[in-house]
């Protein structure tokens, strides 16, 4: 990053500091993030001390199933209701759950305990899109929104970790329930960081329920349609199956393998959330690279990690397994997620990624019951080394084709490489380039050749590979351009007409970007619009300063 990259950033995190209805929900957020991994790991823990793995498997099992039935049905409220509302009324729904949780726990009611959690698992599913539709709402500037979406992500990928050891020292000082009344009053304090929230709903409220459940149904007849799709859904469920049995995994192995308080069950949590934060830091060197060998790596290095676990090796190799677990199970969701994002033509991509979200809640939910079915069959250890086989079960299945899909599918590395050099797009995420890269559509100009001609209703960006470009306005020269600058961005950004002709000075290669494409990208990413409007603007004052004409350049 550039000294003038880590300045921008510098002040995009300082822009934060004067918008106060964001940070409070930044603040409300933080709470719900310690909520809802701590309230998981409370009831793992009380259920398995209940009932063993069986018990706590059906729990984790009934929380998993109803949360993902409604989701899709909250988040369409979010659309036409307001999100502020939305997310009060969720805060405030977790914050008496959990209240309700402690209370029957300390009644001695664990029957009570598992109804009353469940709904506080429904109650989550509208926290995330309602937050996604609010943050835009109450952002000044693109800076604030592009600092509040990285908290947002740093929060979500440091939650495990910072819930499992506030779990963990909860319990060792008060008890489960502690856990529970802990949680209720941070449930209670991020309903009133964010109560006094007002924005308007999205759509109209007449709207039903139809359009989601056409989206489904049509991502069904997608998946049944694309054998590479299949095979992607497929191991992304595997893993999803496996990750669903680890956390019950960690509960048995500080319990029953290690032989240690329940509060434990919280410190083994952190490591293994402190190996994906680790992880997650470093995944940036997938993007634009075959995948095939780092997922095969990943599954197995996870695997070995959870096999290894059953051997009993005291509490430092324990803990240094699971931050490994941490680790690769986050660099296996990520190249797989780059995988089938590749794998699918980019205007499916979004209905492929909802049929996903409804596959790996199943996974989850299997991997709760498959703990509980093979510590009946062989104890802990037999959980433990039938979870490992898994994903090498998965590989010898997928594998091969695996290793073919990630052969055929196109990896736009060159294309990557002169995205990135635009100022214009080098903030944006890694699989945003990656996906934008894929939609490039390389030209060939002979010199002389008009690329854009002044007039012209603009459907596209250009992004020069090679050679120079002539902007030329009512037949004035006005600039030229080359590698490391594109042209077109200002019809787009505007909706006007080409406000320039663009002719090749010399024998040129350029990349076109279709409006669609580009559109969404620049307005999705709050800083790239910011760059894109900086540059435009800079084009226009340029242009004014060098002719002395008003009215905009560019093209």
């Amino acid at each position: 990053m550039t000294e003038r990259s880590r300045a921008h950033h510098l002040r995009t995190v300082q822009a934060l500091a004067g918008n106060r209805p964001l940070l409070r929900i930044l603040a409300a957020y933080t709470l719900f993030t310690l909520i809802e991994y701590s309230v998981w790991l409370g009831m793992l823990v009380y259920a398995y001390s209940h009932g063993g793995a069986t018990v706590a498997g059906l729990v984790a099992v009934a929380q998993l199933v109803p949360a993902a039935a409604v989701a899709p049905f909250t988040a369409s409220i979010a659309d036409r209701r307001s999100p502020a509302a939305l997310l009060v009324g969720g805060y405030l729904a977790q914050a008496a759950g959990a209240a309700a949780t402690a209370t029957a726990i300390l009644a001695g009611a664990p029957v009570v305990a598992y109804v009353v959690v469940v709904i506080v698992a429904a109650a989550y599913t509208g926290t995330r899109p309602a937050q996604a539709m609010l943050l835009p709402s109450v952002a000044a500037t693109p800076d604030q929104l592009t600092a509040a979406n990285v908290l947002v992500g740093w929060v979500e990928a440091a939650g495990i970790a910072a819930s499992g050891l506030m779990t963990g020292a909860l319990i060792a000082l008060g008890g489960v329930a502690t856990v529970f009344a802990v949680c209720a009053g941070l449930g209670l304090g991020a309903a009133l960081l964010v109560a006094g929230l007002r924005t308007a709903a999205f759509t109209p409220p007449s709207e039903g329920p139809a359009p989601v459940l056409a989206g489904l149904a049509e991502s069904l007849r997608l998946t049944a349609r694309r054998p590479q799709v299949r095979l992607m859904l497929g191991l992304l469920t595997a893993q999803a199956i496996v990750a669903g049995a680890l956390d019950l995994l960690i509960v048995i192995l500080a319990v029953s393998v290690l032989g240690l308080s329940h509060a434990w069950v919280g410190y083994l949590s952190f490591a293994c959330g402190l190996g994906s934060v680790l992880a997650a830091t470093v995944s940036v060197v997938l993007i634009g690279r075959r995948l095939g060998f780092p997922i095969v790596s990943a599954a197995l290095l996870l695997s070995i990690a959870l096999a290894a676990l059953a051997s009993d090796a005291g509490l430092a190799v324990t803990l240094a397994l699971l931050v490994v677990a941490g680790a690769s199970h986050t660099v296996l969701d990520v190249s797989n997620r780059i995988l089938l994002q590749r794998s699918v033509p980019p205007q499916l991509i979004g209905q492929v990624f909802a049929i996903l979200e409804g596959l790996q809640e199943a996974g989850w939910a299997l991997g709760a019951l498959l703990v509980p079915l093979l510590v009946y069959l062989g104890g802990s250890r037999l959980a433990l080394l039938g979870v490992a086989a898994l994903l090498p079960l998965a590989a010898a299945v997928g594998g091969r084709g695996l290793l073919r899909l990630d052969a055929e599918a196109p990896v736009p590395v060159v294309e990557i490489a002169l995205l990135r050099s635009l100022p214009l797009f080098a903030e944006l995420p890694g699989p945003t380039i990656e996906e934008l890269a894929a939609s490039l559509t390389p030209v060939e100009l002979s010199a002389n050749t008009v690329l854009i001609r002044q007039g012209d209703p603009g459907d596209a960006y250009y992004a020069i590979a090679v050679g120079e470009l002539d902007v030329e306005q009512d037949g004035h020269f006005l600039r030229r351009c080359g590698r490391g600058e594109g042209v077109g961005e200002i019809a787009l950004l505007h909706s006007i007409p080409r406000t320039a002709t663009v002719v090749a000075h010399s024998a040129a290669t350029v990349y076109e970007l279709d409006r669609e494409p580009f559109l969404a990208a620049v307005l999705g990413h709050p800083q790239t619009y910011g760059e894109a409007s900086r540059i435009a603007g800079a084009h226009l004052a340029a242009d004014v300063a060098r002719d002395g004409r008003q009215g905009p350049a560019g093209s």
